[in-house]
């Protein structure tokens, strides 16, 4: 079983600092990694590899750190890596990452399976894995806490909150999975060193290309991509009355008072 897992490199969140007087993050200088979900779908392509042979190929795009960000991929136990470094692919909005993640796919060619996180650790918009298969005209499962391979179809078992629901695809097929899946363990010190021997592809812009349904020329795969302008990203500004009622009447009283005044309530 051939399985691509795709990674996204984001920036450790336990660094991040806020500026007081701004409110606005300090993003620069900040080591970068694979967060949880990007972890737990890689060594669930490992368990599988393990049980059905095969070989697992990690993707990921994102800065220059990524060369060696990618080690920790290969020292989990993917068997090689393509990365994507360069600057037109850098600012992309989740239908840009999309676009290029399915076109590095079909470059691939050879696959079973692809696996991803539900969400990434930074914005967790979880549209990246559907949009991905809506391209590619692949059956879809998120949610997935357990995977099995059953006969030649993939038997998915989804965390629905108030209920587990278990769904057959036919393979290939993509699947987003949870941190419910598994556990990742750390590399032990063999595989970090024999990280550094595996098979490690950077594939530049031309080597890419732009699948037909993007619509797209070479030169807009990355931030030309996007169709969202994020302005801000900071929390509205709240500004509480702080006043404490010892009585619950004369309380509610002055609240239905006080939001008929502001136009809330009509009086």
């Amino acid at each position: 079983m051939n399985i691509i897992v795709c990674m996204k490199q984001v920036v450790d969140l336990e660094q991040i600092r806020i500026k007081t007087q701004t409110r606005e993050p300090v993003m620069e200088g900040l080591p970068v990694m694979f967060g949880d979900f990007d972890k737990c779908a890689l060594e669930e392509a490992v368990r599988l590899k393990e049980e059905h042979g095969g070989k697992v190929t990690a993707v990921a795009a994102g800065s220059a750190k990524l060369k060696d960000t990618i080690k920790e991929a290969l020292a989990i136990g993917a068997d090689e890596a393509i990365i994507l470094t360069d600057e037109a692919y850098q600012g992309s909005d989740t239908m840009g990452s999309a676009r290029l993640l399915a076109q590095v796919i079909q470059k691939i060619g050879d696959y079973d399976l692809i696996l991803m996180g539900d969400g990434s650790a930074d914005d967790y918009s979880g549209e990246v894995p559907p949009r991905v298969a809506e391209i590619l005209d692949l059956p879809q499962a998120g949610f997935a806490r357990e995977i099995k391979v059953v006969d030649d179809a993939l038997h998915v078992t989804r965390d629905l909150e108030a209920a587990h629901e278990t769904i057959a695809l036919e393979l290939p097929a993509l699947v987003s999975v949870s941190t419910e899946i598994n556990t990742p363990p750390l590399p032990a010190l063999t595989d970090i060193l024999k990280a550094g021997r595996k098979p490690l592809h950077t594939w530049a812009p031309d080597e890419v290309g732009v699948p037909d349904k993007a619509g797209l020329d070479p030169a807009q795969i990355g931030t030309n991509a996007s169709v969202v302008e994020v302005l801000s990203n900071l929390a509205p500004v709240q500004d509480r009355k702080e006043i404490i009622f010892e009585d619950v009447e004369e309380g509610l009283a002055e609240i239905t008072k006080a939001l008929e005044s502001e136009g809330v309530l009509e009086q």
